[in-house]
């Protein structure tokens, strides 16, 4: 089985957010998969996607505090300034963390650790909603 939908992601601010069940609302047909794979692709080259811990707060702080000191949005040398200071940056963290996602599928869930969310990366201070394919290939009885 294939099914492939657009997921439209609420706008959110800058850091990071767990979107695991706006992505599980969007793909009515991960109850019928028993065994497969969702790949997410994130349509834009300012924010991303990542696995990480979803239980404590904190981790996305500390995840948001760690990018903002390693790829700060003051930097001198940064020529694409037009949409404005924090989107070259956003752009950078971006390509660091990656904008596509493949997950796999177990008995219509996703197969996520006991800690485990999909995050997204908002990398803007403004970055508005964020729009992603998704792609779920797999089998209803778990054979070829």
């Amino acid at each position: 089985m294939w099914d492939q939908r657009e997921i439209v992601l609420s706008p959110r601010s800058r850091g990071f957010h767990r979107v695991t069940d706006e992505v599980v609302a969007g793909l009515p047909r991960l109850l019928d998969c028993r065994v497969g794979l969702v790949h997410l692709q994130l349509l834009h080259t300012s924010a991303s996607l990542t696995l990480n811990e979803s239980a404590d707060p904190d981790v996305r702080h500390d995840m948001d505090a760690f990018l903002r000191d390693l790829v700060p949005g003051d930097l001198p040398y940064f020529r694409h300034t037009l949409e404005g200071d924090d989107d070259m940056p956003a752009h950078v963290a971006a390509s660091l963390f990656g904008t596509q996602l493949t997950v796999a599928v177990r008995g219509g869930r996703l197969a996520l650790g006991t800690w485990q969310g999909i995050w997204l990366g908002e990398h803007r201070d403004h970055g508005g909603s964020r729009r992603l394919v998704a792609t779920l290939q797999g089998s209803r009885d778990g054979q070829e």
